[in-house]
């Protein structure tokens, strides 16, 4: 199985970051697996919602080939970890290319971006920062991979 995740931006805070790149290390030894940091917008004003998401935007979009998307937002349909592992067991044994994650930066992701999803994923109902999300995505990747693989994952 091929898995990509796409965001705009590179990680701040380190102590996430360092979260990250342990997530990153442990999914590498169950699947090929790719991060892609895209460009990410300047500024955080608001009023510049429509020109940051399309900036952000144009930085995703570029990757996505012909890949499964799997776009993040808390409007999306809320699976389990067991779910989530099936559905990429599915993928992995029909699905020619690669599984891809898209997580958006702070505003979240363009309607355009949307729109391009095969499936439409919410962590959870409740509202995350976009770096906090990362790393509840990452873990929740390398849970289902666990139980794609039938290895043990500490309850």
């Amino acid at each position: 199985m091929r898995l990509k995740i796409l965001w705009p931006g590179k990680t701040k805070s380190k102590q996430i970051k360092d979260l990250q790149d342990l997530y990153i290390q442990k999914i590498s030894h169950l699947s090929k697996f790719r991060l892609i940091e895209t460009r990410a917008s300047k500024g955080i004003d608001e009023k510049n919602r429509h020109k940051i998401l399309k900036i952000e935007s144009e930085g995703l979009e570029k990757y996505f080939n012909r890949d499964y998307i799997i776009c993040l937002s808390n409007n999306g349909k809320e699976i389990d970890s067991r779910e989530m592992a099936q559905m990429l067991r599915e993928k992995e044994m029909h699905f020619p290319y690669s599984v891809t994650f898209v997580a958006g930066g702070f505003l979240g992701l363009s309607r355009q971006v949307l729109d391009q999803a095969h499936f439409v994923l919410s962590l959870s109902r409740m509202t995350f920062s976009h770096e906090l999300i990362r790393i509840l995505l990452l873990e929740q990747i390398y849970r289902s991979l666990t139980i794609m693989k039938g290895k043990n994952y500490a309850k």
